[in-house]
């Protein structure tokens, strides 16, 4: 059964960039937001079981998205996926309950040992 994969992030081009570094044969059913709150609407909608979020975004931005995941008890695993590589933004997303850190743009390997690790693949 295909995992609902929730990208959310601002930026086509990162969409799509996320999207390609998925590894080959990761049965996911894709889900695209361009902002925080679409994103948190698809993850109430059960569209983001896994997540890949970015900080930086209009409406509501990565770190809110977090919040309202905490604070709603949404069952979602989340992997930020940011430019923003300052130890702080990584220490803030993990302790939010972001899952990993990822720094943007993707690297395919990197994404794939993350999801091994968390025994998604």
């Amino acid at each position: 059964m295909a995992i609902p994969l929730l990208i959310c992030d601002d930026s086509m081009m990162a969409r799509k960039q996320v999207a390609r570094s998925l590894p080959e044969g990761l049965e996911v059913d894709i889900t695209f937001a361009t902002n925080g709150a679409e994103g948190i609407q698809a993850i109430r909608d059960g569209k983001g079981e896994m997540v890949f979020l970015d900080l930086t975004m209009p409406e509501m931005d990565g770190y809110q998205v977090l919040e309202a995941v905490k604070n709603e008890g949404l069952d979602a695993m989340i992997i930020v996926i940011s430019g923003d590589i300052q130890p702080t933004a990584h220490a803030r997303v993990t302790q939010l309950g972001a899952l990993d850190f990822i720094q943007k743009p993707v690297n395919p390997d990197k994404l794939a040992d993350t999801l091994k690790r968390f025994g998604i693949i």
